[in-house]
């Protein structure tokens, strides 16, 4: 092991801590950057039900990290978005754990969410809800 003189120690130590530094503020932009939304989303027939919203629309910033946990109460379901960018098609059934997953949402927009299951003709028709997606 290389012994440095005990003048030079501190100014390793400096570096050492400016690195860290450096790190942590990087660290702390990057997840002020992007927030993580947690969102509950109930289907029964004939709608969604969304934790925080009294219609069935998720509504999010570009940038936001969305976990959707997503059940069914009486029939099973989907929770789908036919978009050329977000291609999500999940399934819930009922008495089952609820489907949990994430992702980001960078394109802004309005996105269609509906039930593709074909057990209930009326489920595509009148389950919808909407993803709106806005700049910051």
């Amino acid at each position: 092991m290389v012994r440095l003189p005990a003048r030079r120690r501190p100014h390793l130590v400096h570096l050492l801590l400016c690195g860290l530094l450096i790190g942590a503020v990087a660290g702390g932009v990057a997840a002020a950057a992007q927030s993580k939304t947690d969102i509950a989303v109930a289907a029964y027939k004939y709608g969604y039900r969304i934790s925080g919203s009294s219609k069935a629309d998720i509504r999010a910033h570009v940038g936001d990290l969305l976990r959707i946990t997503f059940s069914a109460e009486d029939i099973p379901h989907s929770f789908t978005i036919d978009d050329d960018h977000y291609r999500i098609s999940r399934r819930a059934e009922p008495g089952k754990p609820p489907t949990t997953f994430e992702f980001l949402a960078d394109k802004p927009g309005t996105f269609e969410i509906y039930c593709n299951l074909s057990n209930d003709p009326r489920c595509r028709r009148e389950t919808i809800g909407r993803l709106i997606v806005e700049e910051k």
